[in-house]
């Protein structure tokens, strides 16, 4: 017979309740900010409420109506240097992070309703309606609330994204040398997201301090939780990553606030993360002013039972208990605050209150304004070309100035660290990447688990809090589609999404493989599809020397880059700084490689190389053109017309499949721009439709080499 043995989890995990003693031990000053506060969240969600069913409140309005509990319990132990974010259902969070930074507190009262508690107010309603006077400049709306100075970092609309990036937040205070923690909220929806749980494990690994604060409100919109879930308490997910758990009453604000403080407390002394589940019930739907039960997923008995366990009745209760408050008191603490918004949003409204004032809304002429930053960040930058340069250049092999040059920039900017899967290993990842980044500065390679989802998030975290600027590597460009929601929805958007402010200074390093033999799910050139998200920069170097200018200038920029690198250059050896590797190249500007007459030749990576050799094969007399910049914002239009202008024909040249070609767009816009001079239609050279096959023969017959560019050329 086996030997069984029961096995144990490594980390607690609690059940915790408060009791009569609890109320009557707590701090009368704490009751009085929660009940005070709750009030607060719940007149403001009911006028919200109110004005959506006005039709004044453009796109959802997800309220938290029911939930205040969970917000206030957990938000007031928290300081202005701890951060939060959370999910799309987030007013009360933002709101209670908010009040907690910008209120007053007297001692034996209720709290103020100040000058500074009233601007957050406005400020909240204006950005929920998307007007001018918003957080975000009415961008974000009900579902990206971010006030950055009060610790809101941003509430997220795809569940469990914003998840990943309160890791870099928590990993960045873990660094700073403070005790300052991150409090990520989501629901019961998020809990069985792929990115939370590698957060999880990522958190989990790293010790930072993270609380995960699951809103179990039992419905992700329609779905309950025990048809998503065969183990609906939610905080057991916290076994299985040894990550200390509490599950908790979340209609009972007191027990989320003993809650909170025990995470606290573990968190800010080194322990690493927490879990806190809060049991809560949203009383409307997924969004609007109507009842779950109106749509059929929901009985009146269920939602009736839970407005039973109000908190703010609970809350009330005890503080007329205790004698802190008057019933009386409390009735004109709340009718102040509903006179106060309704003045707010009167200021917002025609006479009639039936339509938005057309002077409260952004300017038309700012909806672009903020995709990407304005480069001042370059200001004083030395740039240098391989032809002037000012240093000493040698014959150096392409890997070796890559590894150089991240090493160059971990040294000379404490803020810089590099992060993906084997950086820390392998003497220097898959590639040698890293190999001179790990002998010097070995505290800021980090290894990763293979999760790209939540490192590329946490990168994320790191780079809009500010004080670090990641350098991300991923080992294959096709891994960039499992995390796609964070390289797109997030990193991409982030910037113009919370109103222009503030950078996202992240680079992505990721290598193109095609003809190395491994298949389709390692081998695509993704310049195609990532130039089609307008906040991404993306460069891609074709010998040493311009990696190091390019790669410099990526990471000075505030804004997300992708750089991209060919592994067909890795081993191959051209004209490279020996020891100077601080000098940058401009944003925007192209190389002309070869100068000629009978057409222009556009082309960027290992294709320059197989673009040359095909000119001297054929003896066409070309301008060549090395684009360096791919990203839209950056492509260096002077240089191509010029060229255009000149020799009437143009030929582009990439080596990937067709139908993710990034010659495509360019070809209908200089098609567009340069239609009068043009003698013919432009000509393309690219793979094939298929992803490359392991077969040899297969993955050549499926990429474009020096042969096709030859065949291209003899055919102009």
């Amino acid at each position: 017979m086996p030997v069984r043995e029961d096995l144990t989890a490594g980390a607690p995990w609690v059940e915790l309740r408060a009791t009569e003693q609890d109320w009557d031990e707590a701090d009368g000053d704490v009751l009085l900010r929660l009940v005070g506060q709750a009030q607060w969240i719940r007149s403001f969600e009911e006028y919200v409420l109110e004005l959506a069913g006005q039709g004044l409140v453009h796109g959802p309005a997800h309220s938290s109506i029911g939930q205040e509990g969970g917000a206030v319990g957990s938000v007031l132990p928290l300081r202005s240097d701890d951060f939060v974010n959370g999910s799309h259902r987030g007013h009360h969070q933002f709101l209670a992070k908010a009040f907690g930074h910008a209120g007053t507190v007297k001692p034996g009262q209720l709290p103020a309703l100040n000058d500074d508690v009233r601007t957050v107010l406005r400020r909240t309603l204006a950005e929920i309606c998307g007007l001018a006077e918003g957080y975000s400049s009415g961008r974000g709306g009900s579902m990206h609330l971010q006030w950055r100075e009060a610790g809101a970092m941003g509430t997220n609309a795809i569940v469990g994204g914003g998840v990943p990036q309160a890791a870099g937040f928590a990993w960045n205070q873990l660094h700073a040398g403070s005790n300052a923690v991150t409090v990520t909220y989501f629901g019961d929806g998020a809990v069985n997201i792929g990115s939370v749980l590698e957060t999880f494990n990522l958190a989990a690994a790293w010790r930072l301090p993270l609380c995960f604060f699951i809103e179990n409100n039992h419905y992700a919109v329609s779905t309950n939780v025990d048809e998503s879930t065969a183990e609906p308490r939610l905080s057991a997910r916290g076994l299985g990553f040894n990550i200390p758990s509490w599950r908790v009453d979340g209609m009972d604000p007191l027990a989320v606030h003993l809650a909170m403080t025990e995470a606290l407390d573990h968190m800010r002394t080194g322990g690493g993360p927490t879990i806190i589940e809060a049991d809560l019930y949203r009383y409307f739907h997924q969004n609007g002013p109507y009842p779950g039960s109106a749509f059929g997923y929901r009985t009146k008995a269920e939602e009736q039972a839970w407005r039973d366990r109000d908190p703010i009745d609970l809350l009330r209760r005890h503080v007329e208990r205790r004698g802190l408050a008057s019933a009386s008191d409390i009735d004109a603490f709340r009718d102040e605050i509903v006179a106060v918004l309704h003045e707010i949003g009167g200021s917002f409204l025609t006479p009639d209150r039936r339509a938005i004032l057309e002077s409260a809304w952004p300017d038309p002429a700012f909806v672009d304004v903020g995709i990407r930053g304005d480069l001042s960040e370059l200001d004083g930058s030395r740039y240098e070309e391989a032809d002037g340069f000012s240093g000493e250049l040698a014959e150096r092999r392409f890997i070796d100035v890559v590894s150089d040059t991240l090493a160059r920039r971990l040294e000379s900017d404490s803020r810089v660290v590099v992060l993906g899967e084997d950086v820390h290993r392998l003497k220097g990842g898959t590639n040698g990447a890293t190999k001179a980044s790990v002998e010097r500065s070995p505290d800021r390679v980090l290894g990763t688990p293979i999760s790209e989802n939540a490192f590329t998030g946490l990168a994320a975290g790191m780079a809009i809090d500010g004080r670090r600027r990641p350098v991300v590597e991923f080992m294959y460009a096709d891994f960039m589609w499992v995390a796609a929601d964070q390289l797109f929805n997030q990193v991409a958007k982030a910037r113009h999404m919370f109103g222009g402010h503030g950078g996202v200074p992240l680079v992505l390093r990721s290598k193109l493989a095609a003809g190395t033999g491994y298949g389709s799910q390692h081998s695509m050139d993704p310049a195609g599809v990532l130039t089609t998200a307008p906040g991404l920069r993306v460069v891609a170097p074709s010998n040493p020397f311009d990696y190091v200018g390019l790669l410099n200038t990526a990471v000075a920029l505030d804004d997300p880059v992708v750089v991209l690198e060919h592994v067909d250059l890795y081993g191959t050896k051209g004209t490279a700084p020996v020891s100077d590797f601080d000098y940058r190249l401009p944003v925007g500007k192209a190389a002309l490689r070869r100068a000629g007459d009978d057409v222009t030749v556009i082309s960027y990576l290992s294709m320059v190389g197989h673009c040359l050799e095909a000119l001297d094969q054929t003896g066409v007399s070309a301008d060549l053109i090395d684009l360096r910049w791919l990203d839209w914002a950056s492509l260096d239009w002077d240089t191509i017309e010029r060229s255009v202008r000149k020799t009437n024909r143009v030929l582009i040249v990439e080596q990937g499949a067709v139908g993710t070609s990034y010659g495509g767009r360019l070809a209908d816009q200089i098609q567009h721009r340069l239609f009068d001079w043009l003698d013919a239609p432009v000509a393309r050279v690219t793979g094939g439709e298929a992803s490359p096959s392991i077969s040899k023969v297969l993955e050549r017959a499926a990429i474009a080499r020096t042969e096709e560019v030859v065949a291209a050329l003899r055919s102009l």
